[in-house]
């Protein structure tokens, strides 16, 4: 069943997604890949049957809402990055707010979609409420890289 991926996607965006490895890096480095937070609900194997139409459009949701999540999470490492701290500041409220309406938006249509096709409501209503926190976590992210101190410079 496609829903396990859908749902796998979700929990890999939310532990260990691209977004808080982007953010997690100085701006001058490359992304590294990062640890998962937590072990990932492993997908069932694969079943016989097709997709449905319904299963297809909500993977086109949850591969929009990871490209969303990418690009902000470079939005606010920009952000976080600039040497005025106040604009910094006023920039990222900015982007988390913009962002957090798509995260909000996409944890209700995962949660609802996922409980219509038989996942446990409990479960899911778990990862709507992590889906829903990825603005404020990447957020915290960079303004920790931002506060950190600059690793020194070999000579």
């Amino acid at each position: 069943m496609r829903l396990l991926s859908c749902t796998a996607v979700a929990a890999a965006l939310v532990l260990s997604g691209p977004a808080l490895a982007v953010a997690q890096t100085p701006a001058t480095q490359t992304p590294a890949a990062p640890a998962p937070a937590a072990p990932a609900a492993q997908p069932a194997p694969a079943q016989s049957r097709a997709e449905t139409p319904e299963e297809k459009a909500f993977e086109a949701k949850a591969e929009a809402f990871q490209t969303a999540m990418e690009t902000m999470a470079s939005e606010m490492q920009t952000a976080g990055a600039q040497a005025d701290k106040a604009k910094a500041k006023t920039d990222l409220d900015a982007l988390q707010a913009r962002y957090q309406g798509q995260a909000d938006t996409f944890a209700t249509e995962l949660e609802t979609f996922a409980v219509a096709q038989g996942a446990p409501a409990d479960q899911m209503a778990v990862a709507a409420t992590q889906i829903k926190s990825i603005p404020a976590m990447v957020r915290s992210k960079v303004e920790q890289a931002a506060a950190a101190p600059a690793p020194a410079q070999p000579q």
